[in-house]
Order: C-alpha cells, then sequence, then structure tokens
C-alpha cells in the first residue's frame, strides 16, 4: 500500500517551557496512518505536556505541528474534523445525559446515522444502563468510558491519549487494547502515553521514550 504524501502528524523542534524550566527540548515526531506511537518515560519527563501541545491545549514556545500538512490551531475545522483526544478529565455539560453527549457529537460531526453510531458506541463502552444519568452520577471508571466514547463516536484520523488506561479495570484495558489495535489496523494514527506495558505492547508499533535527549 502506498505510504500518504504527508504524515498524519509532523512534529518539528518542539520546545516547552515554564518559565525557566524546560519541560520539552527539540522533540520531533512524525506520526503516519495506522502508526501508533506510545510515549513512555519517567514521571515528569514531559509526555503530557507534549500532548498537551499535540492537542492545541497548549502553545509551544518554539517549533512547529502539522496536522495532516496544516499548521495546528484549535479554531481550523480541518484541524477539528480530523483530531480526536482524551487528554484530562472531560467537563462535560452537566444537564446533559450520557447518551445526550454522545448523540450531540456524533451531530456535530455530521454522521449520517447519527443514533446507530450512539447505540452502538454504548454498547460498547458498556453504558447502556447508564445511558440517561447524567455524568456526575457516573463512577470514576464509568467516566472514564465516557471519555473514551466521546473520541470513539466521532470521525477522527489521529486519536491522542494520555493515559488512557487510568480508572479502567482488567476488562476494560484489554477492551480498549482491542479496539485501538482496530482502529489502527483501519489506518487510524494514535499518539498515547501510557503506564501500562500491556496496553503498549498491544498497541503501539513503535516507542519514543520522552525526557532523555
Amino acid at each position: 500500500m502506498a505510504r500518504a504524501q504527508v504524515p498524519v502528524l509532523k512534529v518539528a523542534h518542539l520546545k516547552k517551557a515554564y518559565g525557566d524550566h524546560v519541560i520539552v527540548r527539540d522533540f520531533n515526531l512524525e506520526v503516519w496512518p495506522g502508526d501508533a506511537v506510545a510515549l513512555t518515560g519517567r514521571n515528569g519527563a514531559g509526555k503530557s505536556t507534549i500532548l498537551r501541545c499535540l492537542v492545541g491545549a497548549d502553545q509551544p514556545d518554539s517549533g512547529s505541528i502539522r496536522l495532516g500538512g496544516e499548521a495546528l490551531r484549535e479554531s481550523n475545522p480541518v484541524v477539528r474534523r480530523q483530531l480526536a483526544t482524551v487528554i484530562d478529565d472531560l467537563d462535560f455539560f452537566p444537564d446533559l445525559s450520557v447518551v445526550e453527549h454522545l448523540d450531540l457529537l456524533a451531530r456535530a460531526h455530521g454522521l449520517p446515522e447519527p443514533e446507530i453510531a450512539v447505540d452502538a458506541i454504548l454498547h460498547e463502552v458498556q453504558l447502556v444502563p447508564q445511558s440517561g444519568q447524567l455524568p456526575g452520577t457516573l463512577s470514576s471508571g464509568q467516566r472514564r468510558r465516557l471519555a473514551l466514547a466521546t473520541a470513539f463516536v466521532r470521525p477522527r484520523q489521529l486519536l491522542v491519549l494520555d493515559e488512557p488506561e487510568q480508572r479502567l479495570d482488567v476488562e476494560g484495558v484489554e477492551w480498549l487494547a482491542g479496539r485501538l489495535l482496530a482502529d489502527r489496523k483501519d489506518g487510524l494514527a494514535i499518539v498515547l502515553a501510557s503506564h501500562d506495558p500491556y496496553l503498549v505492547e498491544q498497541v503501539a508499533t513503535r516507542t519514543v521514550r520522552v525526557g532523555e535527549q
């Protein structure tokens, strides 16, 4: 299969500092369709900072980030269509139920049959019994499944995840690994930070150790 002419994600000479403390220095990365890159390294090495820059939550001090050849700007509709992420505990709308959250996302991204897509993802993340509940009433593990569902219910070419295994039980981590592996084989590009050796081994096509350059 011919490789795309431009990578899904290209990061060049990324630098991020807080005051005089440099967190990320001269970080470079290319991610192509079907790649799954796992960022590894000690706590505080800069993995989460890199991911936050990749999704536009933080602005780098220097360097460039391009998504599908486009400069990364969160307001760019091309970027918004291509990028899905779970990097923080999401601030869900307090008055929308689980199913209403997912339905809103599916319709906002123009899915042709949003009801079918939402029903499928609710079954997959095992939240059908909780579909009418408000997010604030869910357990921490259920909220993590809902956060992941918000990424899986929408179109995406790049998926960015920060420790997605958090608060999932063993069965949940196995499900997540299987889902990410299937998406990767379908051509999705993935960048994730994880402390779970099983998840990294199952999903990643390569690992990048952060904080040792």
